[in-house]
């Protein structure tokens, strides 16, 4: 067994309690301190490989049961659930979650199941595959180890033939595969931007992909080619109905593990780190474009080797998110389907190329407030011949508690008296003194008085 160490609290208190022992009595079985014991229950201490094997051997624990949080997506996850609109008249907090799924496992998991089975969306949310795919991307939080750990692999091998990645991406394609780059016109391929086409051995790409997204697309080529076992498997394992799903998840796996393969994990959480994560550093460094940088910057959660936890988001000019990937961060925020006018995502369409930053308190639709700070940056798509191209803005985020350590947030203030508050739309949002209102919130009763006219279009009752 490897030396991995995994944060399980909520288990370790719950078998416990089933055997009816206290801290002290289980901490002297098992060979530890009872403060040391107490910081495992509350998560602030790992549960080491030599525990795990005492706990085996001395209490008959089953290690999978370890998996029965991750089932859920863990606090983060019934969070994401509860978040519904129809929850909203209920402040249910962080606490009130950990405790429910620490104390009654078995009665979270069925609530999830329920929800996740239409019990909490109406049945064309729930039907739509790309929400199937990407709930079941949260549940891993945005993170999947084999295909990580493949991937760096081989960006060591290729590394060792060729410190160009992308003429060795090219020549590994060339070798292992018979298949050659080619790059065409774009009146040749006017309606594509990849074409694998096995009759003529080719890789064909698009003239009006620049150098760093040509490199991604071939690397995405490699990991259909040679992760196609793997990335099918976590498909299958993730059961889903609709085929659409399967295949929407099955190409954020192939898109996951080319940036793996371009941004390996090791060299690039010691980059993070050694920059404060300064994003055009970053970009210049991996020779990668700004959307696939914030991608990879929500899956660095390698036990042992965690990065920060970043969400990510990209948004349209509508206030549409066309994706969101919470990771690790716990965020609510991008629960709702669209966003609030008043966040830095939309200033950031006036401001073409440039990362816009903002500090922002969230207060979701059960009234739960959280601090966060977002740095936002239009991306352009690649346009049909003759047309402009689609301009989206992508958004990154993490708790504001510890954006102190991002270069980009130096100088400014972080606490949350200079914040500005958002919500999660305004037809779920129930600020009262929000000048930006455009609709009521969904259910709420509204107000009327003829005698006088306030500052905001709509008054209601909370």
């Amino acid at each position: 067994m490897t030396d991995n160490s995994i944060l399980a609290g909520p288990s370790i208190r719950r078998l416990r309690r089933r055997e009816g022992l206290t801290q002290a009595a289980m901490a002297a079985r098992l060979d530890v301190s009872p403060s040391y014991l107490n910081l495992i229950e509350r998560n602030q201490r790992p549960l080491s490989a030599r525990l795990l094997v005492q706990l085996a051997e001395r209490f008959d624990f089953d290690p999978r049961s370890l998996r029965q949080d991750e089932a859920v997506g863990g606090i983060d996850g019934l969070r994401r659930r509860l978040a519904d609109e129809r929850f909203a008249d209920l402040t249910i907090d962080r606490d009130e979650v950990a405790e429910w799924l620490a104390a009654a496992p078995q009665a979270a998991l069925a609530f999830a199941r329920l929800y996740d089975a239409g019990g909490g969306k109406a049945d064309a949310v729930v039907s739509d595959p790309m929400d199937l795919a990407r709930r079941e991307i949260e549940r891993w939080r945005n993170h999947f180890a084999d295909l990580d750990s493949d991937a760096e692999a081989l960006a060591d091998e290729l590394r060792l033939s060729n410190p160009d990645i992308g003429a060795a991406l090219t020549e590994r394609l060339r070798q292992k595969h018979q298949i050659a780059v080619r790059i065409l016109p774009v009146d040749v391929m006017p309606d594509a931007l990849r074409r694998l086409d096995l009759h003529a051995r080719q890789l064909q790409l698009s003239e009006q992909l620049d150098q760093s997204s040509r490199n991604f697309q071939i690397a995405v080529q490699l990991a259909l080619l040679e992760q196609r076992e793997a990335i099918a498997a976590l498909a299958d394992g993730a059961g889903f109905a609709d085929r659409a799903a399967w295949r929407l998840f099955r190409r954020h796996m192939a898109a996951y593990f080319a940036a793996a393969l371009i941004m390996p994990y090791g060299r690039f959480i010691r980059a993070c780190e050694g920059t404060g994560y300064d994003l055009p550093l970053l970009q210049r460094r991996f020779n990668v474009g700004f959307e696939q940088l914030a991608h990879r910057l929500t899956t660095l959660q390698r036990v042992g080797q965690r990065g920060l936890p970043f969400f990510m988001a990209r948004v349209d000019r509508a206030g549409q998110f066309s994706k969101r990937y919470a990771g690790a961060s716990g965020t609510t925020l991008l629960e709702s389907s669209g966003s609030c006018p008043l966040w830095n995502i939309h200033r950031a369409f006036e401001q073409t190329g440039r990362i816009v930053v903002q500090n922002v308190a969230f207060v979701d639709p059960a009234g739960q407030r959280s601090s966060w700070f977002s740095l936002a940056r239009t991306v352009e798509g690649n346009g049909a011949l003759g047309s402009d191209p689609a301009r989206f803005v992508v958004v990154l985020g993490i708790e504001a508690g510890m954006a102190g350590q991002l270069a980009l947030a130096r100088g400014m203030a972080l606490d949350p008296t200079s914040a500005e508050t958002i919500g999660a739309g305004c037809g779920l949002c129930h600020r009262s003194d929000c000048q930006q209102r455009s609709l009521a919130p969904r259910g709420a009763v509204l107000e009327f008085d003829e005698r006088s006219l306030g500052l905001t279009p709509f008054v209601f009752a909370r």
